[in-house]
């Protein structure tokens, strides 16, 4: 898919967020250059990109001036269209592909496709018009009804009970295409990053155990306390979806553990078709990040060393954190950089909101106690709630 890129070359990037941020500091750390196309000025990934093309992300002229400048393109959201990736890889290697993101961006395509390779979802039904309440299984209720495009981070979800809460709920959301999911009882949320080159050669990093709070990650323990043999079984599947898909690209893969048996049991959630947020402790705690993998991968060059090199405690920081009761404060700095093993990231986003994501720590320890107890002094300092 890619030859090999030379530092000194340009990389292209959809997308100017923090994801994309973090990625063009790891491509520069190697030597690269990085041309972002995002429609935001003074965007995240812009402002340390070398170069930035302000645009909209189907911008035909703009599309081909990234594909000109860059050697190969990547993405760092997975609801950049489909019509984009496909015309840049009509002139520039594309990673990745535009059919493995387009199973990514729909959940009807991707419970198929996961469940193809006799791995298991959740329990649903697709609805794509009312009547099609009429024949859902009672069993699934209580249920959550996802949008089956455009949802992340909690939105495009709602729980419902009964189907006639799901019709109504189905009403609100203006009749789209959904999949209603059988909520089900969880022992933990756990997530395995898997990075996989055009040659096939692919390696997972350390499983992260998620709490999430309000539908967005909140924190990130690594390694996750789960047995070692769901952490074998978590790597293993990961694996396996990214070679059914011939993915090129660092992929995550989210997972359920049920409440069944010692264990649990592993039931696919959804997958990212980029880096994630459960994989920033990896900046901090692995020999390669998630980031450094995903430039290597464009660049064609062989991954790096996935070993965790310490325990990680990742806590999101989102712009609640500039706001006691209504009033506005900046979070204090120095006394989290004074809390031993804390590294702070922040993401140069100008306005604090309620539930936007500005920044993370990561704190790293010798345990995963220690570092638990390491990032609820941060939580204090920050106001947030502990981790568990």
């Amino acid at each position: 898919m890619v030859n090999r890129i030379d530092p000194g070359e340009w990389l292209g990037l959809m997308g100017g967020g923090q994801l994309g941020r973090m990625f063009t500091q790891a491509a520069q750390a190697l030597g690269y250059r990085v041309c972002v196309l995002e429609p935001t000025p003074d965007s995240p990934a812009g402002q340390v990109a070398d170069e930035q093309i302000v645009a909209k992300y189907d911008d035909s002229v703009a599309l081909d001036r990234l594909a000109l400048r860059s050697q190969a393109v990547t993405t760092e959201f997975e609801n950049v269209p489909s019509v984009a990736l496909s015309r840049l890889a009509e002139r520039v290697p594309v990673a990745p592909a535009p059919e493995a993101v387009a199973v990514a961006q729909d959940r009807v395509l991707e419970k198929r496709f996961i469940a193809a390779q006799h791995i298991a979802v959740a329990p649903h039904a697709v609805i794509t018009r009312i009547d099609d309440f009429r024949s859902v299984d009672p069993q699934l209720f209580p249920a959550i009804l996802k949008t089956a495009r455009l949802g992340y981070d909690g939105k495009g979800q709602v729980r419902v009970a009964s189907a006639d809460g799901a019709r109504e709920a189905w009403s609100r959301m203006n009749g789209v295409t959904c999949v209603l999911e059988k909520a089900l009882d969880l022992r933990q949320e756990v997530s395995c990053i898997v990075a996989r080159g055009a040659d096939g050669d692919s390696a997972t990093f350390p499983i992260a155990e998620n709490e999430h709070r309000n539908g967005i990650l909140a924190v990130s323990i690594v390694p996750a306390r789960i047995a070692p043999e769901l952490e074998r079984q978590a790597r293993h599947y990961a694996t396996r979806i990214a070679d059914a898909l011939a993915y090129v690209g660092v992929l995550c893969v989210e997972f359920f553990v049920l409440e069944e048996g010692a264990n649990g049991r592993l039931v696919v959630n959804e997958i990212a078709p980029r880096p994630h947020n459960s994989g920033h402790y990896t900046i901090d705690a692995c020999v390669t990040s998630q980031f450094e993998q995903q430039a290597r991968i464009l660049a064609g060059m062989p991954l790096g060393s996935t070993a965790q090199m310490a325990a990680a405690v990742m806590l999101n920081v989102l712009g609640d954190a500039w706001f006691d009761n209504t009033e506005l404060r900046t979070p204090d700095w120095a006394e989290v950089l004074r809390i031993p093993g804390a590294n702070l990231h922040l993401y140069g986003k100008a306005e604090a909101r309620p539930g936007r994501k500005m920044g993370h720590v990561t704190v790293i320890n010798g345990t995963v106690e220690a570092a638990l107890g390491r990032a609820n002094e941060v939580a204090r300092v920050l106001g947030i709630a502990p981790a568990r």
